[in-house]
């Protein structure tokens, strides 16, 4: 049974929606999939590496380099993505609702000093559809903003087994991260984040 969520600018906040044993399990099912879809480090249209390393699990995984954002259906070694988990199939299912299952669980792991800069989610076809990210191990400073940029922010910090619902009105506002608390939590044998975002692509 997942907790009545917290509203912050329209953004659904389901807090400690993961239990403690929920969580190891999880990481376990991502291990697995990391081993069939290694982490790398992508860069920015501009050229710019990005802090974190990612890799993906569904239909699709996101992907950036000099041509841009966007989905591609292989891995950069050119790998099919491993099936999304069904534990995180079940926990969408269980805050959006939806008969649709996501189409791309993008994992992005962040170690200490990484960050993630204000953006939106808007490669995909339809926003529409809503976007659930899931945290877990070390803390997250996560700041929401408007559906332009500037303007006045809030932050909350993200602990694991959080659960977040960008939906409505809040699936095109601006949003990232901007530290974590390194060594916060005991999840990770080597300490960091890892947030998953599941998003409908087609």
């Amino acid at each position: 049974m997942l907790p009545e969520p917290l509203d912050i600018r329209g953004v659904k906040l389901f807090k400690e929606a993961l239990a403690p044993a929920q969580q190891a399990a999880l990481v376990e099912d991502l291990r697995a999939v990391q081993a069939q879809a290694p982490l790398f480090s992508p860069e920015t249209r501009f050229g710019k590496k990005m802090s974190v390393r990612m890799t993906s699990a569904g239909k699709y995984g996101w992907y950036t380099d000099r041509r841009g954002y966007r989905y591609e259906p292989r891995h950069p070694d050119g790998q099919p993505w491993p099936p999304i988990p069904e534990p995180v199939l079940d926990l969408w299912r269980a805050t959006t609702g939806l008969g649709r299952d996501p189409d791309c669980c993008l994992i992005n792991y962040y170690g200490e000093g990484a960050r993630m800069g204000l953006h939106q989610d808007r490669d995909e076809a339809d926003f529409n559809w809503p976007v659930m990210s899931v945290s877990l191990g070390d803390e997250g400073l996560f700041r929401i903003g408007n559906a332009e940029r500037g303007g006045k922010t809030e932050s909350i910090w993200l602990k694991s087994g959080d659960v977040l619902l960008l939906t409505g009105p809040s699936r095109l506002l601006f949003h990232g991260v901007d530290r974590i608390r390194f060594g916060s939590s005991s999840l990770l044998a080597r300490g960091g984040r890892i947030n998953l975002t599941c998003r409908v692509v087609d």
